[in-house]
Parts: structure tokens; C-alpha cells; sequence
């Protein structure tokens, strides 16, 4: 092989080593141009997943906040209900005590002949009470109509009931005073009061 042979097997090995190398190039530079796009998709779709994460936590921080606030004003608020209900109460009672005799007597009378199991009971009325006496227990008696026998009976004890009454037959008690009635309205007050709360 003469040297001009030999020199152009020489350029054209080089000569395709060079486009060899270019091809190469050219692939790898496609290759990273692809894992670049990839790489850029993969970013914004980690920017997009980041803020809709934190728009979320953001959100729900939020709507936690507002649902604590929420709950202390309707904590307050049944508060302020429960204070007013106190008043109302505490007046009801002041106020029943001081009925005149004939508003009371026809109250304690209506009471008692709901009250009625049999007719023979004891009546325990409060220690300072002055209205409800033997006649006031004649005219019960009077009005228990049939079926009932008819024989109620001022006891002899008394208690601190502050108005009203309590029915006794042997171990059987039935209280009617005025703390104990306001106390039942008041829990059905309360308990609509509670549905308020939580609603």
C-alpha cells in the first residue's frame, strides 16, 4: 500500500470516526434534551403538587381556624344564655313565692290534683308555709273525684322546699315545690340550648 492509499484509509477511518463521534454527540444530545423536558415536567408538576399541598394546608389551616373560632363564640354565646336563664329562674321563683293567695292557692291546687296517685297521701309543705292548711287540704279532698279515696292529709314534717308541695305515701315520694319544677323546665331549656351549640 502506497502512502496516498495509506492516507486515505487514514481520512476515511478519521472520517467516520468523525461522524461516529457527531452521531454519538448528536444522540447524547437529543438523550439530554429529552431528560431535560422530563426533568422540566417532572419540576412543574412537583411545583404544581407543592402549592396545591400548601394552598390545601393553607385551606385547611383556615377552615380549622373558623371552626374553632366558631365554637368559642357559641361558647360564649351559651354562656350569656345560661347567665340570662339564672336570672329568669331565680325570678320565676321570687315570683311564685310572692303570688297573691288566690293565684297561689288555685297553682298548688292544680298541681295537687295532677299529682294524685290514690287520694290517701301526705302532704309535706315548706316550713314557712302559711297558705297551704288543713282547710286548704278539705277543699283538695272535695275535688278528687271518683276513684280517688279522698283522704290527703297535712303532714306533720316539714321541709326547706321553698313553695310548693311533696306527696308521700308510705316509701313513695312525689315532689312538687317550685325548685324542683323550675329545675325540670330549666333542663329542657338547656338541653334546647345544648342542640344551639352543636348545631
Amino acid at each position: 500500500m502506497n502512502t496516498q492509499s495509506a492516507q486515505q484509509v487514514t481520512e476515511k477511518i478519521l472520517a467516520d470516526a468523525g461522524a461516529e463521534a457527531d452521531s454519538i454527540k448528536e444522540q447524547a444530545d437529543r438523550k439530554q434534551s429529552d431528560q431535560k423536558a422530563q426533568l422540566d415536567q417532572e419540576l412543574a408538576r412537583y411545583r404544581r403538587q407543592t402549592k396545591s399541598l400548601t394552598q390545601k394546608a393553607a385551606d385547611d389551616k383556615i377552615q380549622h381556624l373558623l371552626a374553632s373560632a366558631r365554637m368559642d363564640i357559641a361558647k360564649q354565646n351559651l354562656a350569656e344564655k345560661r347567665r340570662i336563664l339564672d336570672e329568669i329562674f331565680q325570678r320565676a321563683e321570687q315570683q311564685l313565692r310572692k303570688l297573691p293567695d288566690d293565684q297561689y292557692g288555685e297553682l298548688v291546687t292544680k298541681l295537687l290534683l295532677q299529682a294524685v296517685q290514690s287520694g290517701d297521701e301526705q302532704v309535706i309543705v315548706d316550713k314557712n308555709e302559711k297558705r297551704i292548711n288543713h282547710d286548704f287540704i278539705k277543699k283538695i279532698n272535695r275535688k278528687l273525684g271518683p276513684g280517688y279515696k279522698g283522704n290527703l292529709t297535712l303532714s306533720d314534717q316539714k321541709q326547706d322546699l321553698g313553695g310548693g308541695f311533696v306527696l308521700k305515701r308510705d316509701r313513695i315520694k312525689t315532689n312538687a315545690s317550685f325548685g324542683v319544677l323550675i329545675a325540670q323546665s330549666r333542663k329542657d331549656l338547656e338541653i334546647e340550648l345544648a342542640k344551639d351549640l352543636f348545631a
